[in-house]
């Protein structure tokens, strides 16, 4: 697993404590913290100034600079002081999670009673007069095993957040005409922090052409040939796809600039094939293999919702159409009696082979049937190599997307399920996906709020960090699947 292109989260924990509570039993409640975090390997670091007044408050911030971390817990061990919690919140840069201590005995509610349950309520209260948005758990009071565990919460949340603001999309190409839906408005990135440095296609092809005979390009090929294994069925192909490869990471590494992380939106056809000679779908599995996605189509949302996974998960992301529905007489025979989804909670994710091998039952390299019917009818194929194929293996998934409107407003969509083990006999990395009343969510989410085909896909459940993180940055509209009973906005109540 590789963290080269995503954060790494480093958790300042501050401890606050209104002057007419005991002062101890802030120490004490983080003192246990630390202990329980220490126990899941959390990333955090004890500060040890605790926060009474506002003098105490830039004593934490210059604690907090020193240590390098590049996130905040403030933990309400009592009460807490509203004005001087909140500054350290509002001056430090980065993400930032208020929690808050529970009781702990029936036998210490006279001198040890700690009160934080109020204090998270005028917390609440004075965040939101200096408008900060800070990271509240769903229910924000805990012993320290609780509180560690929703610490524990906050990393992919922070992780998102840390990512989003040093992103950087590069892009190469505008977006194909018939793919209209994956155009969206770019200031969207902008109003969350990222960046766009949009190319020509005619800038990476001269970048290709630059890196014929690279050095380097036999090394690359011997690390594809170990990863393709017998699945290697085109190995003729391997020479431009490694120069393609060499191409893209150096000029990552030059455009790079001001920022720290990059995801790819990419032209991919219909000229790439007749000009570079190949599909460069396998390319771009093995950049989403190192964190680094690779978005089909120049889908520049679909790169950022791609990243985003990454950071939630840890895991390489991908790609997909969310593409064709279930053949009945597949359902039959492979699903129904064997999986708990009705057919209309099936369908299949597709796209041409840009799915990391480590998320395929069998990879190998194949050619893109589809370009193969129009540009090399006749012929064996040649310029249309290039694809990983295979069944995508059994594992628990996120579907989600952060798009752009017409109107340049955000919205958001989040979908947990899984990917079942099914044979889809078909071409292409694809897999049968199951969510829970799909058919409901692609009807009153996807075709309602005029969602693209292309969707994120994150192989772990991860609807959690996302939800949260989506609210962090300021996205008022995520929809889920919602479950049976309860309606979408515009669903017919009559069926």
């Amino acid at each position: 697993m590789s963290y080269a292109n995503i954060p790494e989260v480093k958790i300042g924990l501050v401890a606050v404590s209104r002057d007419c509570f005991p002062i101890a039993l802030s120490h004490q409640r983080r003192v246990a913290i630390m202990e329980e975090v220490k126990k899941l390997g959390l990333p955090v670091v004890e500060m040890q100034t605790i926060v009474e007044n506002e003098a105490d408050s830039l004593k934490a911030l210059d604690e907090l600079k020193a240590s390098g971390v590049n996130a905040l817990v403030m933990f309400l061990g009592n009460f807490g002081p509203e004005g001087p919690e909140v500054y350290v919140a509002e001056k430090f840069d980065g993400p930032v999670m208020f929690v808050a201590a529970a009781e702990e005995s029936g036998d210490t509610m006279f001198d040890g009673r700690g009160d934080a349950y109020c204090g998270m309520l005028n917390a609440s209260y004075n965040l939101k007069l200096h408008g900060v948005k800070a990271y509240i758990p769903e229910y924000p009071v805990g012993n320290a095993k609780r509180c560690a565990e929703m610490i524990g919460d906050f990393v992919p949340v922070a992780r998102i957040i840390l990512g989003i603001k040093s992103f950087k999309v590069i892009s190469f190409g505008p977006r194909p005409y018939d793919f209209l839906a994956c155009n969206a408005p770019i200031k969207g990135l902008y109003d969350l922090g990222a960046s766009i440095q949009e190319n020509s296609e005619l800038d990476l092809f001269e970048s290709y052409h630059k890196h014929a005979n690279d050095p380097r390009i036999p090394e690359v090929i011997a690390d594809m040939e170990k990863e393709l294994g017998a699945g290697n069925r085109y190995a003729g192909i391997l020479p431009r796809l490694a120069q393609y490869e060499i191409t893209l990471l150096d000029w990552i590494d030059a455009n790079k600039g001001a920022y720290k992380y990059v995801a790819m939106a990419n032209k991919c056809w219909p000229a790439f094939q007749t000009q570079f000679g190949f599909v460069p779908c396998y390319v771009n599995s093995r950049l989403a293999s190192r964190m680094i996605p690779v978005a089909c189509e120049t889908d520049i949302y679909g790169a950022l919702s791609e990243y985003i996974l990454a950071c939630a998960t840890g895991i390489s992301p991908t790609l997909l159409d969310i593409n064709n529905s279930v053949p009945q007489d597949m359902y039959d025979s492979e699903i129904k009696g064997k999986y708990n989804y009705t057919i209309e909670e099936t369908f299949m994710g597709f796209h041409c082979g840009n799915t990391p091998i480590c998320h395929l039952a069998k990879g190998e390299m194949s050619y893109q049937r589809i370009m193969k019917r129009s540009l090399e009818p006749d012929t064996e194929p040649d310029i249309t190599r290039g694809t990983l194929e295979g069944n995508i293996a059994a594992s628990p998934i996120t579907f989600f997307r952060l798009q752009s409107a017409s109107d340049a407003t955000l919205h958001s969509y989040v979908a947990e399920g899984e990917v079942l083990p099914v044979d889809c006999r078909s071409f292409g990395g694809i897999g049968v996906f199951a969510i829970p009343q799909m058919g409901r969510f692609y009807r009153h989410v996807l075709i309602a709020k005029n969602y693209p085909h292309h969707g994120g896909v994150g192989f772990a459940k991860a609807g959690k960090a996302l939800f949260a993180a989506m609210k962090l940055l300021g996205i008022e509209d995520v929809a889920f699947n919602q479950p049976a009973g309860m309606l979408y906005k515009d669903e017919n109540p009559f069926g």
